[in-house]
This record gives structure tokens, sequence and C-alpha cells, in this order.
């Protein structure tokens, strides 16, 4: 009767949501995908897939799967040796200090249209969507190109060489956790979708500099593997996501685990969970800060800013500021809800469950940056093989690709919001998994982890649905 009661609400809910005005997404389609059925009808069908998978899971999936052993198994031998071994990660190292040194140049001495320029389309779509996709798929690949790690690795060898033996003057301290990389990916969404020159590339070129040299003294501070582990923002970001992946290393072996059992070991440290609000909230803020309801809110807000004598630039920066507190604001409001349902079963403090069932929100983050930009990588990612041959945008052809051009036909839009909806779903559905999974190993009895996880349904309906709408919204 539960489950009854809990699917007619999450219906309920669905159809009330899904009568709101539509937002068009910032970076969706500019055309209407041909759609064989009606897209208010893949918003119902993925509630009743999740109620489905959570009535399922209640049946058949009776003790723990995930959280007992990941089931790690190398790969042969010769094939991990080539893969990772010291020449390999020197070679990852330099290459992603390379590509630092390069965004930095073309951002300052190339052409000021990001079009033309290297360094936005490199930021924007190669690195900041591509490498979620290479994370889930091969683990954490952004840790071996990581610029800022092997400048810090490297400077501390040479320091260690000349001085004998060096120490960082301080210890990371345990209550600080993952706060710091929630507040630098914060900074990073508001640069993109709050700042009016945020993809202007001198800008960029700019606040990467800031960003490294406030890297590198917090490295020097506290350590390298210390303060990129939990402290520098898009090391912790492609890490959690790299938890998805089958794809891992131990003891400096690549092997294949159990599919989402590397989420199981994630460790929950204080700020896991604005870090995970603030990646799921930036890329909902995005998806509706061009259509209503928030074009028709944003000018009142606006307007009270320039009340107060505010340029209307800044009062627009300020606007959308605003826009984006708001999204992050419903985002924790949505997980509250589901913390709090778990705690009808859990007495534990508040804290202590939000941060129990936090790995589950990591699937959802990656599927709502994959689901929202997968049109921006697939057609806007081609970009990067002209640039790279002329990345000040000066007439260089360096790789004989400087002539080319977006193609716009590789994928049609009907086959994008498929590929959107079907990885929605599967990303909701794996939530799903990972909570039941885990209030099984909290709660012992199957009666008792489903009874937890009714609220958790309604938040994974509420994050499925919500995604939907902006992509249907965005092929307006």
């Amino acid at each position: 009767m539960r489950v009854t009661r809990v699917a007619v609400t999450s219906a309920a809910a669905l159809g009330a949501f899904l009568a709101l005005p539509g937002p068009a997404a910032a970076h969706g389609l500019s055309g209407r995908a041909d759609l064989p059925i009606p897209e208010w009808l893949f918003a119902w069908a993925a509630a009743v897939v999740l109620i489905a998978s959570f009535a399922s899971l209640a049946v058949l999936w009776k003790s723990p799967q995930l959280e007992e052993h990941d089931g790690f198994r190398p790969l042969p031998g010769r094939l991990s040796r080539l893969l990772v071994n010291p020449a390999t990660e020197a070679f990852a190292a330099l290459l992603g200090v390379a590509l630092l040194v390069l965004t930095v140049w073309s951002g300052l001495a190339g052409v000021q249209t990001p079009q033309d320029n290297f360094a936005p389309t490199f930021v924007y779509v190669v690195f900041w969507v591509g490498l979620v996709l290479l994370s889930i798929a091969f683990g954490d690949v952004f840790r071996a190109f990581n610029p800022w790690r092997a400048i810090g690795r490297g400077t501390g060898f040479v320091t260690r060489r000349l001085t004998g033996r060096w120490q960082p003057p301080l210890r990371y301290p345990g209550w600080l956790g993952r706060w710091p990389a929630a507040a630098g990916l914060l900074g990073f969404a508001w640069l993109e979708l709050a700042y009016s020159q945020g993809d202007d590339p001198s800008t960029l070129a700019v606040a990467v500099l800031v960003y490294t040299a406030i890297t590198l003294i917090a490295t020097a501070c506290f350590g390298t593997e210390a303060w990129i582990s939990r402290g520098e923002a898009f090391s912790v970001y492609f890490n959690l996501l790299s938890h998805i992946s089958p794809l891992t290393v131990k003891d400096g072996r690549l092997g294949l685990r159990r599919p989402l059992s590397g989420m199981s070991t994630l460790e929950p440290l204080p700020g896991t969970v604005a870090l995970l609000v603030v990646m799921i909230g930036n890329v909902m803020f995005d998806g509706a800060s061009e259509g209503n309801p928030w074009v028709e809110i944003a000018p009142d807000i606006q307007s009270v800013f320039v009340d107060l004598g505010l340029s209307m630039g800044t009062s627009l920066e300020l606007t959308f500021s605003v826009g984006l507190l708001i999204a992050l604001g419903i985002v924790t409001a949505i997980y509250a809800i589901g913390v709090t349902g778990v705690r009808a079963i859990d007495h534990r403090p508040t804290v202590t469950v939000a941060r129990s069932f936090v790995h589950t929100l990591v699937p959802i983050a990656a599927v709502y940056v994959l689901a929202h930009y997968f049109s921006l990588l697939a057609y806007n990612g081609q970009a990067i093989a002209f640039l790279s041959s002329d990345p000040l945008g000066n007439g260089w052809d360096l790789f004989g690709t400087a002539g080319g051009t977006i193609d716009y036909g590789v994928v049609g839009a009907t086959v994008v919001w498929y590929v959107q909806v079907g990885v929605l779903v599967a990303g909701h559905a794996c939530g799903l998994v990972l909570s039941h999974d885990r209030a099984l190993a909290l709660y012992g009895r199957a009666q008792a982890a489903t009874a937890s996880q009714y609220w958790m349904l309604a938040v994974m309906v509420a994050f499925t649905t919500s995604g939907l709408f902006l992509l249907s919204q965005a092929n307006q």
C-alpha cells in the first residue's frame, strides 16, 4: 500500500510539474526535435520506470551487493603495465601542463572572439563536458593529466632534492573536507552562467591564472596530494564521477570492478553534500536560465538592483547570481525531503544521514551534465579539431585542419533527445540502486531498507522529471 501511495503521489506531482510553462535550455538545440511520440509521455514513462525499478529492488534485492566487495579483477599484466607506468604518467602530466599553457596563451594573445579562440571551447566543452564522459567510462583520467598536480609534484621533487627534506608547513584540517572544492565549482559556475564576460577568452585566461595561483599556494601550504584530493575543485569533481566507472587502479594495477561498486567507497567528508548540490544545481539553472518562468521573474529581480543605483550590466550579473542560488536551494530542498523521509527509520542526526546517502547523487550529477550538454559536446566539440590548428585565430594551420567546420548533421535532433532521455533515466535508476543497497547495509532487514527509501524514490522522480522538463523545452 505504501508503494502505491508513493506512486500515486509521485505521478500527481509529475503531472503538476509538467503543466508548468516551459523554459529553453541555454545549450539546447535551436530546432525542435521531430519526436514520434509526445514529449510529456517520456516523462510519464520515466517515472513509471523508476517506480517499477523501486518495486523490483524491494522484491529481488534482499542483501547488499555493492557495499560488501567490488569484485576487482586486474587486467592482464602486460596491458596494465602498458597503460599504467611512470612513463605514461609523466607523458600525461606534461601534456596536461602544455594544455594549461596553451589555454592561457590563446586566451591572452589570440583573437577575442569566443568561437575563434581555443580557450573557451577547450574549457567549456572539452574539459568541462568531455572529461565527464571520460571519467565515467575510464576512471579518474584527470588525475593523470592534472596540470596543477604535475606542477606541485615537480616543485616538491626539486625542493626535496635541493634541501634534502621538505614537508608542507600546514596539515589539511579534517573539518574543511571538500568545502574548498564546492566553493571552487560554485565560482566556475558563476563565471560560466552569471558573469557577462565569462566566455571572453582573455577573461577566461585570467581566471585560469588566478585559479592556478590559488591552487599552487594551497599545495605549498598543505601538500600536493592533500589539496588535490580534497580541496582542488576539478580534481575532486572528476574523481567523484570516476567512482561510477568500472575501471580503476589498485596497487598500481589497472582492473575492472563491479559496476557502481566504486560509489560505496566514497568517503562522506564535510562539504560533500554541498559539492553535489552545486554540481546538480548549476546545470539545473543553466537549463532554465533562458526560458519561463525565469525570463518572467528575472526582469523584476534586475529592476530591484537597478533601483539601488547599480548599472544594467552589474544588475544582470547579480540577477543571474540570485537565479543560481535559487537553483541550489531547490536541489537542497529536494534532497532534504528524501533525507527527512529516511529519518523515519534512521534516527541518527540529519547531517549524518545526508552524508550516508550523498553518493546516490553522483550518478544524478553525471547524467545532468551528459544529458544537458550532449548536443554541445556532439556539435561544438568538433570545433576543437580546427581550433587546435589555429588556437589564436590568426590564420595558422598547424595540423591541416584549420579549414574545418562543424557538421550539424553528424547526429539528428531526435537521436539527441533519445540519448538525453535514456541517460537521465538510467542515471536516476542507478541512484535508486545505490540508495537501496546502502539502506540494506545500514538497516539489515529488507523491509526496513525499503521503508526508508519511499521518499528517496520521490527524490529520484523529481530530479528525473525536472531534467526531462528542461530538456524538452530546450528543443522548442
